[in-house]
């Protein structure tokens, strides 16, 4: 006898056997019961959740001559006959391959024959979205108002391609996606039955895998049990089996994109396909890790939520403390989309690549959620710079180069504290500030004063900071004075004070402090950074 895969062998016979849609099945037995049976049903939900098996339960039950508790026997001649497919009262029809008006015209007239034994004839419409537009209206008066001892079930994945008009003519129900302890538990009663020996572990794995589907558990099973038959199933044979990673390798991958090394991350993807594993099922791994992460750094007790160990529990905690929510964010967003687009890519390592070096480089976006990350990523190659000079200042010191001989700016200059007097202790910016804007910054604050009086109130919260060559960046704490004093005419008013004052003309900019953040995290305080050099001069 052929082999009969796992799916087909343990199909449900009965509605207690059905899992994870309790919600359905009561009332579906009640409905018997209390012999209040509908004419139309609709049972909607995502592939393997168990829509067709419960239409064939349902259509044995409706026909039982024994009924137990609203359930077929499944010992009577009827029920027998059904389950064997061949009863003419069960019709069950593939709207993919028949979806012409003309086949929904042989149902219609052979609706008219009572059936030839039991009560009711079923008719089962499998994928019944997929029935043209002809079809539903030819289908639509029949639907409304059959015959006494015809019953109408309509299973699809895609309710929103049923048209409303057929919708109001049926009972809705929803199959939800059944849960990973649900379909856990199914496995291991059907590994017990099979005498197959299969870590926990990995029966949970695979519940993660099939997404909700319990057909989908038994096929990827199915597969794991046929590549190491008669050996013990462990969770390495199965992640080697469905070609994915284990989280040993998404914390190294991880690490490797926060110290934002792009050299590390392709040798890591290059391990990975050399591996032969399925970058598909790596973009979504991947995203799962992402949001365990996420979970670990926005919860306290988040424990009994994510199914880990303790192991991998401790890693998380230790990388939520690497990185920031906002980061996490843009990364989530990024392999979603990168989850779409390997479905129909040719290039599925390329579109890998490039979506982990777009979290290495935040500047190679430009969206809203990618400024924070972009933010620090220029903060990083600050830090990393400053360092870079305080370690040449300490060779210039021991080797007598003076300090600071390297880095005055504005030599000779009457405007800024620049002169070579005192170059040894005086205080050195960052950066070149133009000297326009350093005679603006030394006078901003009488300047402010001959502003008009809405302005000039807003100015005395204002701070400055530099926006680029030759730009001056006024920095107020809030967005309704940024607006204020960023109107057209205000801020040409204020070019018109500065070029009166200092003769030049200099370009203002207006700006304002995120919420929830300070104006050190963002702006460079240049007029704070001018008195405290002009201070040490002096």
């Amino acid at each position: 006898m052929s082999y009969t895969a796992l799916y087909r062998k343990f199909r449900p016979s009965e509605f207690a056997d059905v899992k994870g849609q309790d919600h359905i099945i009561t009332t579906l037995q009640n409905q018997i019961k209390a012999d209040r049976i509908g004419h139309a049903y609709l049972f909607c939900g995502t592939r393997g959740t168990g829509k067709t098996t419960v239409a064939k339960i349902f259509a044995k039950a409706v026909n039982c001559e024994h009924p137990v508790d609203g359930s077929p026997c499944g010992e009577c001649e009827m029920c027998r006959s059904i389950a064997a497919g061949m009863s003419m009262n069960v019709i069950e029809i593939d709207a993919a391959s028949n979806n012409g008006v003309d086949n929904i015209r042989e149902i219609r007239e052979e609706v008219t024959y009572r059936p030839t034994e039991g009560r009711y004839k079923v008719y089962i419409i499998d994928e019944a979205h997929m029935l043209s537009p002809g079809a539903f209206n030819a289908l639509l008066k029949t639907l409304e108002e059959p015959p006494e001892y015809v019953i109408f079930i309509l299973a699809t994945t895609e309710v929103h391609k049923i048209p409303i008009t057929i919708m109001s003519r049926c009972q809705h129900y929803d199959f939800k996606r059944i849960s990973i302890e649900t379909i856990t538990d199914r496995m291991k009663e059907l590994m017990d039955t099979e005498h197959v020996e299969v870590e926990d572990k990995a029966l949970r794995y695979i519940a993660k895998a099939a997404d909700g589907s319990m057909r989908d558990a038994l096929s990827l099973l199915d597969q794991c049990i046929a590549f190491y038959m008669g050996q013990k199933l462990t969770y390495d044979n199965v992640l080697e089996v469905l070609g994915a990673v284990d989280t040993d390798i998404f914390s190294k991958l991880l690490r490797k994109v926060i110290e934002r090394d792009v050299a590390s991350v392709l040798d890591v993807v290059d391990d990975l396909v050399m591996q032969g594993r399925e970058l598909p099922q790596l973009a979504a791994d991947f995203t799962w890790y992402l949001r365990n992460l996420l979970l670990v750094k926005t919860s306290d007790n988040i424990e009994e939520v994510l199914d880990v160990s303790t192991e991998n529990m401790a890693q998380l905690r230790e990388e939520a403390q690497m990185i920031e929510p906002d980061m996490l964010f843009r990364y989530i967003r990024i392999f979603s989309e990168l989850s779409n687009q390997l479905k129909y890519a040719t290039q599925k390592r390329v579109m890998l690549e490039v979506a982990l070096i777009k979290l290495c480089t935040p500047a190679m976006e430009r969206g809203q959620d990618s400024l924070l990350d972009r933010i620090r990523a220029v903060e990083e190659k600050v830090e990393k710079g400053i360092e870079a000079a305080a370690a040449l200042q300490a060779r210039g010191v021991g080797e007598g180069v003076p300090v600071g001989a390297g880095y005055m700016q504005g030599e000779g200059s009457s405007g800024g504290g620049y002169g070579s007097q005192n170059a040894g202790v005086r205080q050195v910016l960052p950066d070149a500030i133009p000297e326009d804007v350093q005679e603006v910054v030394k006078n901003f604050r009488s300047i402010a004063g001959e502003a008009s009086g809405m302005v000039r109130g807003y100015l005395k919260k204002a701070r400055l900071s530099l926006g680029g060559d030759n730009r001056l960046l006024i920095v107020l704490p809030d967005a309704l004075a940024a607006s204020v004093v960023g109107r057209e005419d205000h801020i040409q008013e204020l070019e018109q004070l500065i070029e009166e004052r200092i003769g030049k003309k200099v370009e203002v900019e207006v700006r304002h402090v995120e919420e929830g953040r300070h104006f050190e995290d963002t702006f460079v305080d240049i007029e704070q950074k001018i008195n405290m050099a002009i201070t040490v001069e002096d």
